[in-house]
């Protein structure tokens, strides 16, 4: 009997540590007396990696689509007892009366399921944004939603982030080289050259977000890694710096989205890029 039970403890550790949460949650957070306002909506768009159970991403405080304010988050996720802790970091966005100040956050929610609902609850606390002083306490409930109310970021380390903001790429046309629908949320592109090694350099861009820039192509890949949010569409775009040695600038591409590999040769020019769709469509529960 222990035996058995042993085992049972294992299978349910290891399905606890595969849970997925990447994707969009939303609800309400119903503030205690002094607030700006009673309650608020909240959405958040989470970004987790289930191999270390970490995770960042956007949090949209808001009212409605126009009065809202944006700070980014990071976290951990317990496997074990299904909670996990967020803590805003940044503002980065503030559209709501001169009378209200923002507040950043720390969550401290539990996962749960009851039927087909995923369902995170808890309470938050925070301080106000550029000072000390406490924010009144939040009492958070939010459910996992197929399509968000702001729309959703691909994550960009800080220095791409500053890099694109001095990009300045020529206007080109785009040919789709292929569209896929993967089954798992973590994807790698692995970009290698293609042929012989010819000094081809690419610019990588996914949503219009800017991964790699001016990157050269040799036999050791280039590795962009990104967690894709549910029923969401992604387009790469390959953008070519120069044509190397050898025109057009051409590229071998691995994509690897859980247990599956894809392989695509992408060929971009100075007139157009080469450009993949992706899409990340859960398996049913």
């Amino acid at each position: 009997m222990r035996n058995v039970c042993v085992i049972v403890f294992l299978l349910v550790s290891l399905l606890a540590a595969g849970q997925d949460l990447n994707g969009v949650w939303r609800g309400k957070l119903t503030q205690l007396p002094g607030g700006c306002f009673p309650e608020y909506n909240i959405e958040l768009h989470m970004n987790f990696v289930i191999t270390a159970n970490t995770m960042s991403g956007k949090a949209y405080d808001y009212f409605d689509t126009s009065r809202y304010v944006k700070l980014d988050f990071i976290g951990r996720y317990n496997a074990n007892t299904k909670r996990m802790v967020l803590m805003e970091n940044d503002l980065l966005a503030s559209h709501i009366p001169e009378s209200c100040v923002p507040c950043v956050k720390t969550y401290d929610l539990t996962w749960s399921k009851s039927g087909n609902q995923e369902v995170l609850t808890g309470e938050c606390r925070g301080r106000e944004w550029g000072g000390y002083s406490p924010c009144p306490g939040y009492k958070v409930i939010l459910t996992r939603v197929a399509k968000p109310d702001f729309p959703v970021e691909v994550e960009q380390s800080p220095d791409m982030a500053e890099q694109q903001k001095k990009l300045k790429l020529q206007p080109r046309s785009k040919e789709i080289v292929k569209a896929i629908t993967v089954n798992a949320p973590e994807i790698k592109l692995d970009f290698y050259d293609n042929a012989e090694i010819d000094n081809d350099t690419i610019t990588v861009l996914l949503n219009g977000n800017l991964l790699l820039y001016r990157k050269m192509l040799t036999a050791k890949p280039l590795t962009i890694t990104f967690n894709a949010a549910p029923n969401t569409d992604y387009e790469l775009v390959m953008y070519a710096d120069n044509l190397g040695t050898i025109p057009p600038n051409t590229a071998l591409l691995v994509i690897t989205a859980g247990a599956k590999k894809y392989e695509v040769r992408m060929a971009s020019s100075e007139e157009k890029s080469a450009a993949i769709k992706f899409r990340y469509e859960p398996p049913p529960k």
